[in-house]
């Protein structure tokens, strides 16, 4: 394995040893992939997925990777809100929180989840 997935999987776990989501305040998990990046709400305790939304499901055209993270944080907000969730842990899931990690923050916490 190269070193960079390494550090990358040290990372998760790490973070994921801290970092636990429950019914009143679920885990936002971040997953992206060198085209993609999707966000989920998961409920620790039960081991569901309460919330996900996917950059694919934008229907924007011409926006860079990092608006389209962008928007993907503002949906995810907005379905979290419909459900009635606030508040929120924020799980990077071993990415540096830069780039368009960063913007799915910016976006959540623009959509109005707090964390």
């Amino acid at each position: 394995m190269k070193e960079a997935k390494i550090r990358l999987i040290k990372r998760h776990l790490k973070i994921r040893s801290r970092v636990k989501g429950s019914k009143d305040c679920p885990r936002l998990v971040v997953f992206r992939s060198s085209a993609h990046i999707y966000g989920m709400l998961v409920d620790d305790s039960l081991g569901k997925t309460l919330v996900s939304v996917a950059d694919k499901t934008i229907t924007k055209k011409d926006l860079t990777k990092t608006e389209k993270a962008h928007e993907v944080g503002k949906l995810i907000a907005e379905k979290a809100v419909k459900e009635k969730i606030k508040k929120v842990v924020f799980d990077r899931a071993g990415y540096l929180y830069h780039g368009r990690v960063k913007a799915l923050a910016e976006g959540a916490r623009e959509g109005g989840l707090s964390f």
